[in-house]
Order: structure tokens, then C-alpha cells, then sequence
């Protein structure tokens, strides 16, 4: 339905108020077919908020998002920081355990928000978390907050990692 949307939508040109449709919708658009009403970084923002979901985690053309998100980012390795992090939104969601691993603990906010999770992702999160080299410290020193704010990775914790989170 949003692809048949976005063709009715587009069927003269990228309208100028894109921004005004629903971001979902932008998940069928490219980056260079935006670049009339923006940046690729602003694009990208877009589709952070938007549900990937909608496009089975396998789909070609949600892979292709992902790529085209990490080459407009300009991002070089499999390291990505805390802002770029936010840009991604749920495309994080999308990453491999060797980017994962590599940014440390910037990206587990993210992934918290994640449904579901690949098993090198989870390996590569609970290799993160056992570390301790993250902003919320090793989890012998975690509080109520932190586990609610990683909610969504508890799933994903093994015991290990459990047994060290205080009472």
C-alpha cells in the first residue's frame, strides 16, 4: 500500500512538503530522488523514524537503505557513534555484530528499541555489555534505570550477565 502511495505521490515529481507525509513512506523512496527537498542526512532522519519493519528484515530494499544510509554518513569502518546512532533510528536495528562490537556501547539505547535480534547481534550485544566499557558501566553496577532504559536487550542477557545486576 505505501508503495502504490508513494507512486500516486510522486506521479508528477517528489512533491516539495515530502516531509509532511508519513515517514513510512519515505522506506520506498531513494536518497537521491529526495535530494530535491533535502540533504541525505535529513533523509535518513526520516527514515530513522520510521517503522522498517514494514519491510521484512531480509528485503533488498531495506538492506539497500541501510548501505545508502552508512555511504551518506560517510561512516568509513564499522564504528559509529552516538550521533550517527540517532540518525539510523531503527536501521541499527539492521547492523551486523562486528559494528556492533566496534562502537562499543553507543549503539545500545538503539538496538533497545529493536524487536528481534540476529545471533551474531545478540552475541556481539552481550559481548559489549560483559565488557563494561559502555556509559552504564559493567552491569554490577546497574540500577532500575539502566535495565529500563535496555529493556528491550534483557531477552537477548544471559546469565552470566544477569547474576551481575544487583537486586
Amino acid at each position: 500500500q505505501l508503495s502504490c502511495l508513494l507512486k500516486m505521490v510522486t506521479l508528477h515529481g517528489i512533491p516539495k512538503d515530502l516531509d509532511s507525509y508519513p515517514t513510512d513512506l519515505l522506506l520506498f523512496l531513494s536518497p537521491s530522488d529526495y535530494a530535491a527537498t533535502g540533504s541525505c542526512s535529513q533523509f535518513f532522519i526520516n527514515i530513522g523514524k520510521a517503522n522498517v519493519d514494514v519491510l521484512p528484515r531480509e528485503a533488498p530494499r531495506r538492506q539497500q537503505l541501510l548501505l545508502e544510509a552508512l555511504a551518506c554518513l560517510k561512516i568509513p569502518g564499522t564504528q559509529i557513534n552516538e550521533e550517527n546512532a540517532e540518525i539510523l533510528g531503527r536501521l541499527v536495528c539492521d547492523l551486523g555484530g562486528e559494528y556492533i562490537r566496534s562502537s562499543g556501547g553507543s549503539l545500545l539505547k538503539d538496538l533497545s528499541q529493536c524487536g528481534s535480534f540476529l545471533p551474531d547481534q545478540e552475541e556481539a550485544i552481550r559481548d559489549v555489555i560483559s565488557s563494561g566499557n559502555t556509559t552504564f558501566g559493567p552491569p554490577a553496577v546497574w540500577s532500575a534505570f539502566t535495565l529500563s532504559e535496555l529493556s528491550g536487550l534483557i531477552p537477548v542477557l544471559d546469565h552470566s550477565i544477569l547474576q551481575q545486576i544487583p537486586k
